[in-house]
């Protein structure tokens, strides 16, 4: 079992989405004399770039190699990040916020397509959780984090927002590293990365920690699963591009499903990221930044633990959108309940609920866009589409979109209906509320038909509708069953 999968605990791409939320409270606008609407802008450039650098990303790991690919984004995105702290203008601010996106954008699909080299469809689940966990725990981590940065105050001629981002930047410079090898407990200086080149496998071929008959056997078990060419081979390894696998991971119709339901949750996660700590403080449940960096802690830290048993029903059970049909149904209580009522004290218990419901239904929808695609370049495009679309849901999540910058006034009119949390909804935030939850209702229903049309594929193929396709060693093949 590769090392990598094992030790996998932060996602990498949610504490430049969060901290930034927890450098706002802490003066970041302020500071940078920005506007509430330029501050958007910032969070809106870096979505635009993180979504058009996924897809490329993706069908270019295999050549550029895992092992020096994913290390060299993660050290790279670290970097970015520190620069933030730097920023002293609105026009730096965005820049930055835009090289991060493109920094970011291939390390989550890359990293879900890299676990597929090494796991059964049956077992992709529980990693996946064990790995996303980290947006849990991270957006936890971020908030005490946030709490102990901000006590430095302005030192060495830096405010104290400024230290999260470059204290968070060196921890991410460092955390793959960190993780996927657990050399130490403490930071590992650079010079970690290059370790990171040598050891990182790049498939079940040429993992030095597995003998040849656990190569064998790894190999063997895969290829019963996927009844195909199983990726993390020397087979997939060679599997030569062609536009033609690309085209057909675009146009497959379970990607537009489960991209478009990922997007509403990736909706309502993003803003919940984002606004939490404002949501906490405009409630009245904390007035002090301090204090309210510290109350953000606990819903993340509850979801966590949640996610991680979600994610081993699912795979005991088999089962992807039936299982979120159960539990989506708990964030959409939670924004149900948010939007209706006044108590501080009951809004914050809601957080809980969306918290769980929405972090808890990531890893079955990531996992099971992959589990029904085979052949390498279909699944490494349909992994990478179905992140794209779903990361638009960052526009909804802002108070800025990219129609504004194509200055196009009547659809600018149409998406700013869909800006969740702008300043003159304070404090009660009843109109994004409600927004994120028609999302979530959204999304329960985009995962219901897919649920459907995945059976009835199942269906067909029992009934002889695929025998063209025997043999054909990826999805369409008869023996090929589609994951519910």
């Amino acid at each position: 079992m590769p090392l990598i999968s094992a030790r996998l605990k932060i996602d990498p791409n949610v504490p430049s989405r969060t901290n930034v939320g927890n450098a706002k409270i802490l003066g970041l606008q302020n500071d940078l004399n920005i506007t509430g609407h330029q501050y958007d802008i910032g969070l809106t450039v870096f979505y635009l770039t993180y979504i058009c650098s996924e897809l490329p990303s993706n069908l270019i790991i295999k050549k550029a190699s895992p092992k020096i690919w994913l290390p060299t984004l993660t050290m790279v995105w670290g970097i970015i990040t520190m620069c933030l702290g730097f920023v002293r203008n609105f026009a730096g601010f965005v820049a930055v916020r835009a090289i991060l996106g493109v920094a970011e954008g291939g390390l989550l699909p890359g990293m879900v397509l890299y676990l597929s080299f090494f796991y059964k469809r049956s077992d992709l689940a529980l990693r996946i959780g064990l790995f996303y966990t980290a947006a849990s725990l991270s957006g936890a981590f971020g908030g005490l984090l946030a709490r102990g940065l901000a006590a430095i105050g302005p030192r060495g001629g830096l405010e104290g927002w400024r230290w999260i981002m470059i204290i968070e930047g060196l921890l991410a410079s460092q955390l793959f590293e960190q993780n996927v090898y657990a050399i130490s407990d403490t930071l590992q200086t650079f010079a970690c990365g290059a370790l990171s080149y040598l050891c990182l496998p790049n498939n079940i071929e040429t993992a030095a920690f597995l003998t040849v008959e656990e190569r064998q056997f790894a190999r063997e078990r895969m290829q019963l699963d996927n009844l195909s060419v199983p990726e993390g081979t020397i087979e997939a390894e060679h599997e030569a591009f062609r536009w033609s696998e690309v085209v057909r991971g675009v146009l497959d119709l379970k990607m537009w499903l489960s991209a478009t339901a990922y997007f509403a949750i990736l909706s309502g996660l993003y803003s919940f990221g984002l606004f939490l700590p404002t949501i906490i403080k405009e409630s009245g449940f904390a007035d002090d930044a301090n204090k309210v960096q510290l109350w953000t802690v606990i819903p993340y830290a509850v979801a966590a633990v949640i996610t991680v048993i979600v994610a081993l029903i699912s795979d005991r059970l088999q089962l992807r959108g039936v299982i979120m049909l159960f539990i989506l149904p708990i964030a959409i209580a939670g924004y149900g309940a948010i939007a209706n009522i006044e108590s501080a004290r009951v809004k914050y218990g809601m957080t809980f609920l969306m918290a769980t419901g929405m972090y808890s239904s990531v890893p079955c929808i990531l996992v099971w866009n992959s589990n029904n695609s085979a052949g390498h370049y279909k699944r490494a495009t349909t992994s990478a589409m179905q992140l794209a679309i779903a990361n638009c849901g960052g526009f909804v999540a802002s108070e800025t979109s990219f129609l504004l910058l194509a200055e196009v006034p009547r659809l600018t009119c149409v998406v700013s209906i869909a800006f969740n949390y702008p300043d003159k909804d304070k404090p009660d935030y009843h109109r994004g509320h409600t927004i994120v939850l028609g999302l979530l209702i959204f999304a329960w229903v985009m995962i219901l038909l897919n649920v459907l049309y995945c059976a009835k594929i199942n269906r067909d193929k029992a009934q002889g509708k695929y025998a063209q396709y025997t043999g054909c060693n990826d999805d369409r093949d008869p023996q090929f069953k589609m994951v519910l």
